[in-house]
């Protein structure tokens, strides 16, 4: 099933190109937010799926082109990604220790929104494709081998970046928790429709021309392993979102006026748009194509304030 929020946050089922509004199936859920009406759906799935279906199989759809889809999860409680988590194509001698952050719950944004870059001096902003984990019910010190069972779906999800900001020591915080720097969607699909989450093909496409193309194999440590790490921190909830890293070697700057694609096979197509009043401007190079010319790290700002 395809979960997604569309237009004044009604709940509705995409199937092909249509959007189905199921909101009266859940109408008796009270909830104080779209989020958590959504995260009480997830943690109850099983008691409303059957009533979920039944209006999504008899409801009258739009075409998801006439509606505005939301971000499937507004609000996250708790959004965790994963840093350095890719083999980079076997460039990578040995997996990088496991590590993680935080970002915003402010900073999510839906499909077709716009991503604004702030007035900073960073030395570059990237936008990194992801496949993200979706929880499905209350976990903590979860076992690898029962990572799954508390995995609800899969969305979409874009980490925006803005690099080089200096600090006294970690710059996550600053350049991870940006507002507008989370696009996630375009609907949230059930972990039933998803075969094998780890051997998706993952694509992002900036003004239709691809820059990263890798595929979720890679990953230096696996979803059970992310899993267990992270719920040994601390407990996740149903509706909260685990980020699972990129592959950097198509990374490159994201600009003004510059239109996002990214599609994780099988979760459809994430698109947002990015706006620089300062109109600040890099070269299309990406962090391969860097190394491919013996360069070290990205390329560097041409014009604009801070360049």
């Amino acid at each position: 099933m395809k979960l997604a929020f569309y237009d004044d946050f009604k709940l509705g089922v995409v199937k092909d190109d249509t959007v189905v509004d199921v909101s009266e199936a859940v109408s008796g859920i009270e909830h104080t937010s779209p989020q958590d009406l959504i995260n009480q759906v997830i943690e109850n799935f099983a008691q409303h799926k059957s009533a979920l279906q039944q209006a999504a199989d008899s409801g009258q759809g739009k075409p998801v082109s006439t509606v505005r889809l939301r971000s499937p999860l507004p609000k996250p409680s708790n959004i965790i990604c994963m840093a350095v988590n890719y083999m980079e194509d076997g460039t990578r001698d040995e997996p990088a220790p496991i590590n993680a952050f935080q970002k915003s719950p402010n900073a999510v944004i839906g499909n077709g929104d716009t991503m604004v870059l702030p007035d900073i001096p960073a030395s570059i902003f990237e936008g990194e494709a992801e496949i993200a984990l979706v929880i499905g019910k209350k976990a903590k010190n979860v076992k690898q081998e029962d990572a799954y069972d508390y995995i609800f779906g899969y969305i979409n999800f874009i980490d925006g970046s803005a690099r080089g900001l200096q600090a006294g020591g970690n710059t996550f915080y600053q350049m991870k928790s940006r507002d507008t720097f989370a696009p996630m969607g375009p609907y949230l699909v059930t972990s039933d429709e998803i075969e094998d989450a780890q051997n998706l093909d993952i694509k992002l496409w900036v003004n239709e021309d691809l820059k990263q193309s890798f595929n979720t194999d890679d990953m230096a440590h696996k979803i059970p392993r992310i899993m267990e790490w992270v719920t040994s921190i601390h407990e996740l909830e149903p509706g909260d979102v685990v980020a699972t890293g990129t592959n950097h070697r198509g990374l490159s700057a994201l600009m003004d006026g510059d239109t996002v694609d990214l599609e994780v096979q099988g979760l459809g197509t994430l698109h947002f748009n990015v706006q620089d009043d300062l109109k600040r401007s890099w070269l299309r190079t990406t962090r391969l194509e860097m190394a491919e010319q013996g360069k070290e790290g990205t390329t560097p700002q041409v014009s604009g304030k801070y360049a």
